[in-house]
């Protein structure tokens, strides 16, 4: 017998004062994972609180209500006792499974509340690189030739010139990214992918490996609204692990890594490369392409990340922002209103259904 939701408890609001909006911030805090027994590299993607408190105080310095939700088991709690938001500011990124970035915006639809970013199918199909580059390959859009390895017997199908670059198919942060990633030998490409996925457990994706310039390319807004807000080139530093953008790097990025805004011909390639492969992907309000260049000095797409961190500081994202004369505020501003153009209007202005 189907058993009816409980009551939905749907905060007042004044749909002529955006004070009386209630944002609900979903994230996972990395500390709470740590608690747990997780390791240091398992939790990489995931919030300090640092960040959850800048999201927090800019949304309230622009006028909405707030309330920090955590992570889906939370907000699952939390549903089932009917409360409910106008809109959701979501940045968790889960814990378990392929499709785990899309388990908040999943949950969201099933009852109706309006949430920031991509949504449930958007981010489960940009976790997985490999089926990520079939798509945008098949839409012309330039990427490095790959293959994915899902078992032993895979390698020896990989027809790839070498080198080859090896990483796991849906990790971010860097994570599995080391060094040794850029593989010269077929001997290193079968030792490779054996221990990255006993590693993730996890298939891993091979790349012919692009020797050029890195770039990552800030976007803001949906659709024919996006634009992309700067490009920038990332240099390793001699202290760096050299060659590739590790994990390491990553994580060390204010001692290891420079970062300076590109506005060359190259550059201006990868910033139209970028936005091309964020509009035919439906990625929404706000996030970062990464591109390679190849030999010839034509950028190519890496992967996206239409939940590009938000730390003010220490994430690519406001980082570049800032560089481009684009204020932490008025980021999250322009993810708001983007999101906010999503939820129908009345005739009197405000909106529609949940908020």
């Amino acid at each position: 017998m189907h058993n009816p939701a409980p009551p939905a408890r749907r905060p007042r609001r004044d749909s002529r004062n955006r004070g009386k909006t209630i944002v609900g911030i979903t994230y996972d805090l990395r500390e709470d994972y740590l608690r747990e027994g997780y390791s240091e590299e398992e939790t990489a993607e995931f919030d300090q609180p640092s960040t959850i408190d800048a999201i927090d105080q800019t949304l309230r310095s622009l006028g909405f209500r707030t309330d920090r939700i955590g992570h889906v088991r939370n907000l699952t709690r939390r549903l089932a006792r009917g409360e409910r938001w106008d809109i959701v500011f979501n940045i968790a990124e889960g814990m378990y499974g392929l499709g785990r970035e899309a388990q908040v915006p999943a949950l969201l639809d099933a009852y109706g509340i309006p949430y920031t970013f991509s949504d449930a199918l958007v981010l489960a199909l940009t976790l997985h690189k490999g089926l990520t580059k079939h798509v945008l390959r098949d839409l012309g859009i330039p990427t490095a030739d790959f293959a994915v390895v899902t078992r032993d017997a895979d390698v020896e199908r990989v027809r790839l010139p070498l080198p080859l670059f090896v990483k796991p198919v849906a990790e971010g942060t860097g994570k599995g990214v080391t060094v040794a990633s850029k593989v010269r030998h077929r001997r290193e490409l079968r030792r490779l992918c054996r221990e990255l996925i006993k590693r993730y457990s996890q298939p891993v994706i091979v790349e012919t490996f692009l020797p050029g310039r890195e770039f990552t390319v800030g976007i803001i807004g949906t659709g024919k609204d996006a634009r992309a807000v700067a490009v920038l080139e990332i240099a390793l530093r001699a202290e760096a692990e050299r060659g590739v953008y590790s994990y390491l790097n990553k994580e060390h990025c204010e001692t290891l890594v420079d970062y300076f805004l590109a506005h060359d011909a190259e550059a201006r390639r990868a910033g139209d490369v970028a936005l091309a492969a964020w509009r035919a992907l439906g990625c929404r309000d706000a996030g970062r392409v990464d591109l390679r260049s190849d030999g010839r000095g034509e950028p190519n797409f890496i992967e996206v990340n239409p939940l590009a961190g938000l730390h003010p500081t220490h994430s690519d994202l406001p980082i570049l922002c800032n560089l481009a004369g684009l204020s932490y505020r008025k980021l999250i501003r322009a993810i708001m209103d983007s999101a906010l153009k999503r939820i129908p209007r009345t005739p009197t202005g405000g909106a529609a259904g949940n908020i």
